[in-house]
């Protein structure tokens, strides 16, 4: 029966492509069938939960460049299994039994979800520490319909000479913003999300930099004061 079952072993560093694809898939029922055979002893049994986060193909080569950066604070500090598996491009997570957060797997989840979306990983890293971030995106077409030389105005509203105006919104509201294409993702907590989220679909309505720029510290300092 052993020899049947593939066991979960993460991706090291010496191993290229030709390794990971080598990895199968273990079906969940096995891995809970040993576990019930192993917690017998113990008298008690801990579920192995899994998480599995699609990479598109823009994003595979920054991933490969970055994994072990990716790699170490999934397993060192959430004491989860990561590895990429090259068949179904996906990044598999799992729990093991020196995992002591319950919440540990699914903010692993999101810290390789946000590098997928592009935010660097340093700023993801703060997604393992803290609680109370979130990751939001959305189109300018959800907020308003534009072709052509108007779409491409307003991506240029929203990033401004330079990154400027990106820039200013992020360190007004503490957030990250990436803006791919017509694609805008923000990271940040609840409330941050939400004046830079206001701040963004006024430039995209049109309104010029500097009345977001007013309205959105006004806004920020009535946070402070309230908090």
């Amino acid at each position: 029966e052993e020899e049947d079952t593939v066991r979960f072993t993460p991706l090291n560093k010496g191993e290229g492509e030709g390794g990971g694809e080598r990895m199968n898939v273990e079906t969940q029922e096995t891995q809970e069938t040993e576990d019930k055979g192993a917690s017998s002893s113990k008298g008690t049994k801990r579920k192995i939960e899994y998480r599995k986060v699609s990479v598109p193909q823009h994003r595979f080569t920054p991933l490969k460049e970055k994994w072990l950066e990716l790699y170490t604070p999934v397993t060192e500090q959430m004491k989860c299994d990561m590895r990429m598996n090259l068949k179904t491009r996906k990044v598999e997570l799992r729990t093991t039994d020196k995992t002591e957060d319950s919440s540990a797997l699914q903010k692993s989840a999101d810290f390789v979800q946000a590098f997928v979306l592009g935010f660097d990983i340093n700023d993801g890293i703060a997604l393992l520490r803290l609680d109370d971030l979130y990751v939001e995106c959305f189109e300018v077409k959800d907020v308003k319909t534009l072709k052509g030389e108007h779409l491409s105005r307003c991506i240029g509203r929203i990033a401004g000479k330079g990154g400027k105006t990106r820039f200013t919104i992020e360190n007004a509201t503490r957030t990250r913003i990436v803006v791919a294409d017509t694609h805008i993702r923000i990271l940040g907590s609840f409330q941050n999300i939400k004046v830079a989220r206001d701040a963004i679909c006024g430039l995209i309505l049109g309104s010029p930099p500097g009345k977001v720029y007013s309205r959105m510290r006004g806004i920020c300092a009535r946070m402070n004061d309230k908090f």
